[in-house]
């Protein structure tokens, strides 16, 4: 069944924010991440409802059925992977493809995008760390937590980013993290809960990142330097 490109972008949406939020989702929610109104939300998830891809009740919010994530993750699936494309082959910068992306996954194409997997030699993760769900729809889910919740002296690795603010994308290129950079926590601002950190690499630098920064840097401790910490 072919489905419009506003109903893939309503199940994408619910889908991420069924990851950060809870199973069910509100239409304010909903409202808010795809810029309209309440009332054209509740008559979206209607009509996705008919279709049997969400469970929705009224007044309290919406899930997506079986069918409905299975659709959400081929759109989630192509979207990454023109990502991959756009900055391995076309050389865009990783603040330039969400966009390009957000039009590009609505490619209804099957054999497309599974020829565009093999010619990128089957990637895992997008340019921000997003895993890529497979053909089946599996995808990989890795122990991350946000930078801003890291103990000091803990050494971490950056895994991945948030996509929806070129801004975002475009300081962190500025100060020199991306995906695989090592960070040291070295001190808690207590005014603010800015972080100062060090960028390991051929010589440490070190920079001082804002909560809204540090929440948007999802990262993975060490397990080494962690058993070295716990040894002291």
């Amino acid at each position: 069944m072919d489905f419009s490109s506003a109903e893939e972008n309503y199940l994408k949406a619910i889908y991420h924010l069924s990851e950060t939020d809870s199973e069910i989702v509100s239409t304010n929610a909903i409202a808010e991440e795809l810029n309209t109104k309440p009332a054209s939300v509740s008559d979206m998830l209607k009509k996705l409802s008919s279709k049997n891809l969400v469970n929705y009740i009224r007044y309290k919010g919406v899930s997506l059925t079986e069918k409905g994530k299975s659709v959400a993750l081929w759109i989630v699936r192509k979207h990454r992977l023109w990502e991959v494309f756009l900055v391995e082959k076309l050389k865009f910068n990783w603040d330039e493809v969400h966009e390009v992306a957000e039009q590009l996954e609505h490619i209804k194409s099957r054999r497309m995008i599974e020829k565009l997997d093999v010619y990128l030699n089957f990637p895992k993760f997008d340019p921000h760390g997003d895993p890529i769900p497979d053909k089946e729809g599996n995808i990989a889910i890795l122990p991350t937590l946000p930078l801003s919740e890291v103990s000091i002296g803990e050494v971490v690795k950056v895994v991945s980013v948030s996509d929806s603010d070129a801004n975002l994308l475009q300081y962190l290129d500025k100060v020199g993290i991306s995906i695989g950079s090592e960070l040291q926590i070295v001190e808690r601002i207590a005014f603010d809960g800015s972080l100062e950190i060090n960028i390991k690499g051929s010589e440490t630098v070190s920079r001082l990142v804002s909560p809204q920064v540090s929440q948007n840097i999802l990262v993975t401790i060490d397990n080494k330097q962690k058993k070295a910490l716990k040894g002291k």
